[in-house]
This record gives C-alpha cells, structure tokens and sequence, in this order.
C-alpha cells in the first residue's frame, strides 16, 4: 500500500486544493469526502471512487468491498490537513463527480430545481431530502452553492451518490419540462395556492428560491402554479430546506 507522509507531495496538495477551491472541483470534477458513513455510500458505487485515504488500516471495516480500489495510507500531518470536522474520523475518499447523458435526463419526471440558494448546509439537506421523498434529481441553478463543498457533502450524508445533481439553466429546464407536460411549480408568497390544496401528479419539477429574495421574478413567471407552505404560527418564514421537505412530500404523497 502507498504511504504519503509530506503535505508538499503533489497528490496531497491537490487533495488539499479540491477541498478549499470550488473552481478546482469545477475543472477536474473531483472532490473529497470524510468520515466513515460517507466512504462507505461512495464505496457502494465504486465507479465513483479514485482513491481511499486513512490513517489507520486496521480500522478498515470487514464488510466493506474495497477489492480494486487504490488505497493510500497517510500520516497525521495529511489526516489534520484534510479534516474539516473537529473530530475526524481518519479516513478518506477522493472521489469523482456524477456525469449524467442527455438521454437519461430526459426520463427524469419529479425534479427539484434550486434557484441561487447560497448556504451549502441548506443545498445538502435539500438533496438528502430530495432523494428520500424519491424525487429524480436535483437542478442546481445559477448563483446556488457548490453541490461539492465540503459543507454541502456532510449535509447531504451520502445522498450525493443515490440522486443526480447537475448543474443548469433554469430558465432552459423549465422550458424542456413544458414541452414535455411536466407541471412547474413555483414557490411564493402572493398569488399562491396552499400546496395541500394542488393536484397530485406523477410527474412535476418544483423550484424553491434563494434564502432572502426568492424566486427570480423573470423565473418565477414562467411556472404553472405557484404554491406555498401556510405559517401558522407568529414566524415570518420557513428555512429553505424545511419548506422544500414539507414541499416535496406534499407533492409526492397520495
């Protein structure tokens, strides 16, 4: 087994590069990941890993099927400089990004589409929740958090590698989902129906919006039906991430 020592070696400052700068994670469509229960969901779909790194070998768990994949064992020194968490757990994975074709994009039928959404821990509960509400996949519009961010990856607890995540126009996916009769729906404060209230359909795309101001208005016209979580109480709105739960359950569940 290869054993890296020096945090100068040219493969650990690359590991140290994807971890802290978006647009290296953007150029080579790497990243990495920490912990345990996060290599473990990598390791379930191998294709996406590259190389296993960890401190100690011998905490390697049994059951894990590591057979064919590179494992490299590092000192302290590289453990401290890649954790991101107070208390790591030791162990690694350099991974590679989802690559989704055209033609299987086209099969998507529920999709929750992000619009410029900025905190990374809110875009990683979003596809944790999109993929247990057993939504198709996640857009990631313009001006939205890396899916990659470290941040983001621990949110997501693993779910990066159960659902797509891609990148793309909004405007241009809500464009192919109506010529495919794929209802949008929108998500407002004015002119909105209570989600309880809409119609259940086997396929739908919703958009949720940035944190502080929404929708984009050109964006939000472009929708069918707007909707709306109803506030009960004296708050003046939900978290992001908690509205797009109660969304996309709403939308799911007959």
């Amino acid at each position: 087994m290869k054993r890296i020592e020096s945090p100068q070696n040219s493969i650990a400052k690359h590991w140290k590069k994807l971890l802290s700068v978006r647009k290296e994670r953007d150029k080579t469509g790497e990243f990495i990941i920490e912990g345990y229960h996060l290599v473990e969901e990598a390791i379930k779909q191998k294709e996406n890993v590259l190389t296993i790194m960890v401190s100690d070998t011998s905490e390697i768990p049994e059951n894990w099927d590591v057979a064919n994949l590179e494992m490299v064992e590092i000192n302290d020194v590289i453990k401290n400089e890649l954790a991101e968490t107070e208390h790591t757990q030791g162990i690694f994975a350099h991974c590679k990004q989802q690559v989704v074709k055209e033609e299987d994009q086209l099969k998507w039928k529920r999709l929750l589409l992000i619009d410029a959404v900025q905190d990374p821990g809110n875009i990683g509960t979003m596809i944790r929740t999109a993929d247990a509400a057993g939504i198709d996949a996640v857009i990631l519009g313009k001006g939205s958090a890396d899916a990659y961010n470290p941040k983001t990856l621990r949110s997501g607890q693993g779910s990066h590698f159960h659902i797509p995540v891609v990148k793309g126009d909004l405007e241009e996916w809500v464009e192919q989902l109506k010529k495919r009769q794929v209802p949008v729906f929108g998500t407002a404060f004015e002119n909105s129906t209570p989600y309880h209230e809409v119609k259940k359909s086997d396929a739908f795309a919703l958009i949720v919006g940035n944190e502080g101001s929404g929708i984009n208005p050109e964006l939000l016209q472009k929708t069918d039906q707007n909707i709306i979580v109803p506030l009960l109480g004296q708050a003046e709105s939900l978290n992001v991430a908690v509205a797009t739960g109660i969304l996309l359950y709403g939308l799911t569940l007959k």
